[in-house]
């Protein structure tokens, strides 16, 4: 039924409760039809990332350098034409990112993030790939940069991990770009979040897990896994007021809208 749209199957935490063989394993068993591994770093985390999306018919891949290893040598040496020739250079391969701005932990200087989110919105016009956002505390700067670099083109992607505030859901949709949300939004807390996620329309929704992070109710505090992504649809099917297989059903559909390459290898 659903599709983890955002995860990190190769991350260090989640390899305590499992191998990706056993992720994808729970996964299936909880209703899992298939799910997005993400990229943080090309220069040395994105061939075990490639090799771990080729393991399986359901899982697929980007290709990407997080904002906060933006600054670091190996990913500056990356030049844009390297990355679309990377990103054309498998059909496991379906997005470009995570990529954008994360003014919150500031790992990487402003400057070195700038020059690597658009490096990575250049990418996916060239290459015809969908872009995958990372969004913390500099909503205006990327919603500013995307229009920037995009327009006029064929730029679209997702906004990973929603959690920004109305404007930059409004200022999304109109872009062009999906929102996808997390187990956040299962949390008691984020009733601005909620209230957003009941106006996003149908088809530009999305559902993901960004385990190891992120674990919705009733697993919060535990580490996550795609299996879990199936709470964080049925409390928006709340939200929405909407049956669970309908939520699923639309979230599947514009998954393989949006990540049309995923088509191709399902």
């Amino acid at each position: 039924m659903w599709i983890d749209s955002h995860c990190h199957l190769n991350h260090s935490k989640i390899a305590e409760i499992g191998t990706p063989e056993t992720l994808v394993t729970n996964a299936r068993a909880a209703g899992v039809d298939g799910m997005l591994t993400i990229c943080c770093r090309i220069s040395d985390e994105f061939p075990e990332v490639l090799a771990t999306a080729k393991k399986f018919d359901n899982v697929w891949c980007t290709i990407g350098t997080h904002p906060h290893d933006a600054g670091k040598p190996d990913e500056l040496a990356v030049t844009r034409d390297k990355l679309v020739a990377l990103a054309k250079s498998d059909s496991k391969i379906v997005g470009i990112g995570e990529s954008g701005l994360d003014y919150f932990y500031k790992h990487s200087s402003p400057e070195d993030q700038d020059k690597s989110f658009r490096k990575h919105i250049r990418a996916c016009i060239e290459s015809d790939l969908p872009l995958v956002v990372h969004a913390r505390d500099a909503d205006e700067d990327i919603i500013r940069t995307i229009k920037e670099e995009g327009a006029g083109s064929n730029l679209t992607g997702v906004m990973h991990c929603f959690s920004s505030g109305r404007a930059m859901a409004e200022a999304a949709l109109e872009l062009g770009f999906y929102i996808s949300f997390s187990g956040i939004l299962t949390f008691k807390s984020a009733t601005e979040l909620q209230d957003i996620a009941r106006n996003v329309p149908l088809d530009r929704v999305l559902v993901e897990t960004d385990a190891p992070y992120l674990a919705p109710v009733p697993h919060r505090g535990k580490t996550n896994q795609p299996a879990y992504v199936g709470e964080t649809g049925k409390y928006l099917a709340h939200l929405h007021q909407i049956n669970e297989e309908t939520i699923a059903k639309n979230c599947k559909n514009n998954f393989f809208t949006l990540f049309k390459r995923a088509n191709n290898t399902a």
